[in-house]
């Protein structure tokens, strides 16, 4: 018995090396596929000063179209409506005004073409590190319990239905700890179903996690789930879905400059609307770049309106040695700071139905650690952020 278990073992052991290997073989064949449909063929590359390689990418051929639900998608140039006084004539026209621009570092290496898109190359090792760029956890403040690893200091308004927000932030490059973890600041467009089951939700902001980007710098991106974060969605275009059209802004890209303490505050302005006739989600930035869209055939809820807008700041705070992460929201400073100083979210609006735009009438915060990050409400505004550890945050 004793000799049938010695040989035993060591087969056993083998089959489950074999199994892994199998099932490494599995993924790297899994991915391989993804790539080849993320990085479609390039009419034009640009090399990033920061390292980033940039394709220019036919408009008509970008990933989203990949979509079993996009497969006869034809793709929109512009939206079907919109809300009144709010013109896309000069979305491209990036010199009529400076203030407004957004900069990107490869902008210093050249531009995209007419007819194509700037994408962000993916390769393998970013596309098995990011999970294939979706969320690890739920990240929705509130909706269902969220694990000890997230942090928030967040403004929630809910109640009504909503089809569109608006927030100008201020931009900052947030020191992060770990690798592991990161620091964005974003809005959530959220849609939870008459169970109160929480599936869909549109967001976009900015971030710094180096699993997804191989550095520690901010970066513009956007998210989309349809079933709370289990199998759908992702960041950027690492999956089919959203449908960009704008040729300047690559998601997934820097910035450049940042805002200065105590100085010149560079700042984006976000405003998401669902358009009234087609339905889909529309995503414009400074009132100068329309980016694109998410139709409204990846959603349940969200193909009729939202249930909620959500604003504010999130850390991943992996507690290493027992103690709170050193990684910073927004500037770092807490929101007492006040103008140039902290980090804010200003001229806060929710639509309604009729396409009027009004400022957020709710008042729920969700602060999780107001020691280590916290938050200070105006009317259309607020302050918020923090270091993380310090002598408040152990």
């Amino acid at each position: 018995m004793a000799l049938c278990l010695f040989f035993l073992a060591p087969m056993s052991s083998v089959g489950i090396r074999n199994t892994n290997i199998a099932s490494s073989k599995k993924q790297k064949l899994e991915v391989r596929q993804q790539l080849k449909s993320l990085n479609k063929p390039a009419l034009k590359t640009i090399k990033s000063p920061n390292g980033d390689i940039i394709d220019c990418v036919d408009i008509y051929n970008q990933p989203a179209f990949d979509h079993h639900l996009l497969k006869n998608h034809s793709i929109k140039m512009r939206p079907s409506s919109h809300p009144e006084g709010l013109s896309f004539d000069e979305s491209n026209n990036v010199s009529s005004n400076s203030k407004s621009e957004i900069t990107q570092p490869w902008h210093l290496s050249g531009s995209c073409p007419e007819g194509t898109i700037p994408i962000r190359r993916t390769n393998e090792k970013d596309l098995l590190k990011a999970n294939y760029g979706r969320k690890k956890h739920n990240t929705v403040p509130n909706v269902i319990d969220t694990p000890s690893l997230h942090e928030y200091a967040t403004h929630r308004e809910e109640g009504e239905r909503y089809y569109g927000m608006n927030a100008e932030i201020n931009v900052w490059n947030p020191q992060v700890q770990e690798q592991a973890e990161f620091s964005m600041v974003q809005f959530w467009v959220e849609g939870v179903d008459n169970n109160g089951v929480f599936l869909d939700s549109i967001e976009a902001g900015k971030q710094v996690y180096y699993d997804l980007y191989k550095d520690f710098e901010t970066r513009l991106f956007t998210y989309w789930t349809s079933d709370g974060y289990q199998n759908t969605g992702c960041y950027n275009m690492v999956c089919p879905g959203f449908v960009q059209i704008n040729t300047r802004l690559a998601l997934g890209a820097s910035f450049i400059p940042y805002s200065e303490y105590g100085g010149v505050q560079k700042s984006i302005n976000y405003f998401v609307y669902k358009d009234n006739v087609d339905g889909n989600w529309w995503l414009h930035l400074n009132n100068m770049y329309l980016i694109g869209y998410w139709p409204s055939a990846l959603f349940s809820v969200l193909s009729n309106s939202a249930s909620s807008v959500t604003w504010g700041g999130e850390v991943a705070n992996l507690n290493i040695g027992g103690q709170h992460t050193t990684t910073q929201v927004g500037s770092g400073h807490f929101a007492e700071e006040g103008p140039s100083r902290a980090s804010y979210f200003q001229n806060l609006k929710v639509m309604d139905a009729e396409q009027f735009l009004r400022g957020p009438r709710d008042n729920h915060r969700i602060v999780t650690y107001p020691d280590c990050y916290n938050f200070l409400k105006g009317d259309d505004f607020f302050y918020y952020g923090g270091p993380g550890r310090s002598l408040l945050c152990p």
